[in-house]
């Protein structure tokens, strides 16, 4: 391999009994047996077990002297280890090294933490992080990481895509998220924006007739962080020429698919599911639905219409309100700790309440229901939940009630939760394995009620379904767009649409949007230009890579698949990043700072 050493510690095994091989690694732990020292020494491959012993005065004497986390190079010979003393769960648990020379090549001051303690807080992680990446499991996660855009790589490369690299300084467009702002040293008073994605530029690629396009790269949102994002995120960014909305799906899919079967040894089914974002909010109230949980909503709002219960037939009666059951089998049997809970958990999603009723035996009609709101629903309504639900004896139904939006994503995440809970595991109510799907045919724009206004659900360079461009001006409630996402297990993976490629649609979109001609020019007027000069029907989607590795390492965070973090506050608390600059290098920017706030550490 090198001068330095001839194999990686974790793959030293029983072909090379007899041979003398030199290793480079980290002291994991060092044992004491009194006449022998043991050091279990760790490279990126695994461990394997070093012996050093009084034979040999000198190395005894340094192996004496070190600790864990020290940098070391052994020669020695391999051999087997005594009877009764494999370590089954190491590759190189079969053999051991006979220790002939011991070098240190560098000392470690003691580390902070034992890099096989699986209780460390995430702050304690992220401070050291450095030693964090030593672990085995960080480990697994960057290399599995790499596996993966190779394998993409490959996929593309053969199919034809070329890798272009587009701008990390670019112009700030407010359509979306926040953008991060880099200010001009030499135009002053004037911006840059890091990227929220490189969409614009790679429109622009297809028109130049590159044909086809990729690049893994950066993307930048100034946005409020969850476990699934990060300041910054990598994307698997793509677009193509001359190709229909169903081509670039199958050709998406056929990347995934060959993605997790070469990198995690996973076969995805063939063709994945293809379900419209109306029955995906219909039924699971979600344009991401896990469909590994087997529970479904059933539609109220008729039947509830002229109920005395007030929270439902408000809802039911008012615009844009919604009332949906969620029927969960053998769920009666659940205490009412149980059911208090989940009320607080749906509170989180703005709901106000969560209704029940449990089926005891339906047969006695209203007397075989037990529940608080019974008395408040006419016998028509009950029979009408029963059958409509498909409720049998021993059955829980929860209710969502309001407006649409906040029945969607209360009763959504209530089904996630019980479908993940002890009991949705013991009921059969989750399923093992990977459950792909396509969410296709989503609304172009969406209302935003405190601005009163439409604005675009995706991005507002997606293109109508055929027939439904009229709609963009005349009901844009009604415009359907050539847009598709890619689900697994509950989770986004890539999204993406065929795009606009005639100015006019485009400029329609824009006025949709109360975006005006002026104003359209100044901030897009580079693309409707060149929409002018024979721009090709294009489309294309992005998949977020460290949403894939994420799911794939089964990793709670995408934090755990990224070397080098922020936290939920958008720090770095291995660097201490962002800190503050000095006044000097502010004036050369033309910026001065108003008094702020001191920042709260994380």
């Amino acid at each position: 391999m090198s001068s330095m050493r001839t194999d990686y510690c974790g793959l030293v095994n029983e072909a090379q009994l007899g041979q003398t091989v030199s290793l480079c690694g980290w002291v994991h732990r060092r044992r004491d047996h009194g006449g022998v020292i043991f050091i279990d020494l760790r490279d990126r491959e695994g461990l394997v077990q070093v012996v050093c012993d009084p034979d040999r005065a000198d190395v005894f004497k340094t192996a004496e002297s070190v600790r864990n986390e020290y940098c070391l190079r052994i020669t020695g010979v391999v051999r087997s280890r005594p009877e009764g003393t494999s370590n089954a769960n190491l590759g190189s648990g079969k053999i051991e090294v006979l220790c002939h020379e011991l070098q240190v090549l560098n000392a470690s001051v003691t580390p902070p933490f034992q890099l096989d303690d699986d209780n460390l807080s995430e702050t304690t992680r992220l401070t050291h992080r450095v030693l964090d990446l030593r672990r085995p499991q960080m480990q697994n996660n960057l290399r599995l990481r790499y596996k993966v855009t190779m394998e993409v790589r490959k996929f593309l490369d053969a199919n034809g895509f070329i890798d272009i690299e587009t701008p990390m300084l670019t112009k700030s467009t407010p359509e979306g998220a926040r953008d991060y702002l880099v200010p001009s040293r030499v135009n002053p008073g004037h911006f840059f924006a890091l990227p929220q994605s490189p969409q614009l530029f790679k429109q622009l690629l297809m028109v130049a007739n590159f044909d086809r396009y990729y690049q893994i790269t950066k993307c930048f949102r100034d946005e409020d962080l969850r476990a699934d994002r990060q300041p910054e995120f990598t994307q698997i960014d793509c677009e193509t020429s001359f190709m229909s909305e169903q081509d670039i799906r199958d050709l998406f899919e056929d990347m995934i698919r060959l993605v997790f079967r070469n990198a995690l040894k996973v076969e995805l089914p063939n063709p994945f599911p293809v379900m419209d974002f109306a029955t995906a909010m219909a039924l699971y109230g979600s344009d991401k639905p896990d469909m590994r949980v087997k529970l479904q909503f059933t539609d109220l709002t008729a039947v509830m219409k002229d109920v005395d219960f007030k929270v439902f037939s408000g809802a039911a009666n008012m615009e844009g309100g919604r009332v949906v059951g969620l029927r969960v089998p053998g769920g009666a049997i659940m205490p009412r700790s149980e059911i208090d809970a989940y009320t607080q958990f749906v509170g989180i999603y703005g709901a106000k309440g969560l209704a029940y009723i449990k089926v005891n035996e339906k047969a006695k009609g209203r007397d075989g229901l037990q529940s608080p709101i019974v008395k408040n629903l006419h016998d028509a309504a009950l029979a009408q939940v029963v059958e409509q639900t498909g409720a049998q004896d021993g059955d829980l139904i929860f209710f969502g009630a309001d407006k649409a939006k906040v029945v969607n994503d209360a009763i959504g995440a209530l089904r996630v939760k019980i479908g993940h809970s002890d009991f949705g595991r013991k009921a059969d109510l989750l399923e093992d394995g990977w459950r792909p799907l396509w969410v296709v045919d989503f609304p172009m724009f969406e209302h935003d009620e405190e601005a009163d206004r439409w604005v675009a659900l995706h991005h507002p360079f997606t293109a109508p379904k055929e027939g439904h461009e009229d709609f963009i001006e005349t009901d844009p409630g009604r415009a359907i767009a050539q847009a598709y996402d890619m689900v697994l297990n509950g989770w986004e993976l890539g999204g993406g649409s065929v795009r606009i490629h005639r100015a006019d649609v485009q400029s329609k979109v824009f006025r949709a949007l109360n975006i005006d001609a002026e104003e359209a020019q100044l901030k897009f007027g580079f693309l409707l230009d060149a929409l002018q000069y024979g721009a090709p029907p294009h489309g294309g989607l992005a998949f977020g890579l460290d949403r894939i590795v994420t799911m794939m390492t089964g990793a709670e965070s995408i934090r755990d698949v990224i070397a080098f973090p922020k936290t939920q506050r958008a720090q770095c608390l291995l660097t201490q990043a962002p800190s503050e600059v000095d006044e000097k290098q502010l004036r050369e920017l033309h910026i001065r700072l108003r008094n702020t706030e001191p920042a709260v550490k994380a």
